[in-house]
């Protein structure tokens, strides 16, 4: 199905739902279990689906069992590993993200096993968003794989997005006015991340299985292809990089970087 690059809607209101499911299982496939979940509520024109990355690592088989020892897990699964933070967390960075214990999860995994985050996020957007686009037959649609995260000097747990797909996920400012006439020198919204934190908190953090959530209204530019560096920094430049650079952080090799993985180092 071609598309163009276009700007749907200049709504200033925004949408938004969880979906109620049934259990996620390990292997299951996410395109029919998305469409069986929005059953006479199907998608349209110019909606943004989020996915939690839990059932895309279980989509995935994305485990390990718990006989193996945390810290080996952590190590092996992150892309740099900074060192041991507060409270016994193991701070790292996966997939271009400030994550402690490599995103690794120890909730809502019925069984003895470790949930890991998803081998390729950005693989499976590109995926669910073409079989989506397909069944519900709409152009423009976006897709996001979310998660929660901490930050630091902030209580509590807020979404990012670990992926997206169908649409700038960024929008630069600079060169545009303010109110008051002044120029914007460097900012860009991060819609991707502004989105999955609402698609998570609506979501909730797993008393319930609403692993999904539609945005509908959002102001962006719907496009047919996704950069996963659109929302990443380089080491080198990011503002907070004294903070990677300690004595204890010690990059560790992830292969070249595939549409779904960063390697730093």
């Amino acid at each position: 199905m071609a598309m163009e690059t276009k700007r749907l809607t200049e709504s200033a209101t925004l949408e938004a739902w969880a979906i109620r499911t049934r259990l996620f299982k390990v292997g299951d496939e996410l395109a029919p279990f998305v469409i069986e979940s929005l059953e006479g509520r199907p998608l349209v024109e110019g909606d943004v689906l989020a996915v939690t990355s839990k059932i895309v690592s279980l989509s995935e088989n994305a485990l390990t069992p718990r006989s193996e020892a945390k810290i080996d897990v952590i190590k092996r699964e992150a892309d740099q590993y900074l060192g041991e933070g507060g409270f016994g967390v193991h701070l790292t960075v996966k997939h271009g993200l400030l994550l402690p214990s490599a995103g690794i999860d120890e909730s809502n995994a019925a069984g003895d096993f470790y949930i890991l985050l998803p081998h390729d996020p950005f693989g499976t957007a590109k995926a669910l968003w073409n079989a989506l686009r397909l069944h519900y037959k709409i152009h423009h649609l976006g897709i996001l794989i979310t998660d929660s995260h901490t930050q630091p000097l902030r209580r509590g747990v807020t979404g990012i997005s670990l992926a997206h797909w169908g649409f700038g996920a960024t929008q630069d400012l600079v060169g545009k006015t303010d109110l008051y006439g002044r120029p914007f020198k460097m900012t860009s919204v991060n819609a991707a991340d502004a989105l999955s934190a609402t698609a998570v908190f609506l979501m909730g953090e797993g008393t319930e299985p609403c692993p999904l959530a539609v945005l509908r209204g959002a102001r962006l530019e719907f496009r047919p292809e996704s950069d996963p560096n659109e929302t990443r920094i380089p080491l080198e430049e990011d503002l907070y990089r004294p903070l990677f650079s300690g004595p204890n952080s010690r990059a560790i090799s992830a292969g070249p970087a595939t549409a779904g993985t960063s390697s730093i180092s």
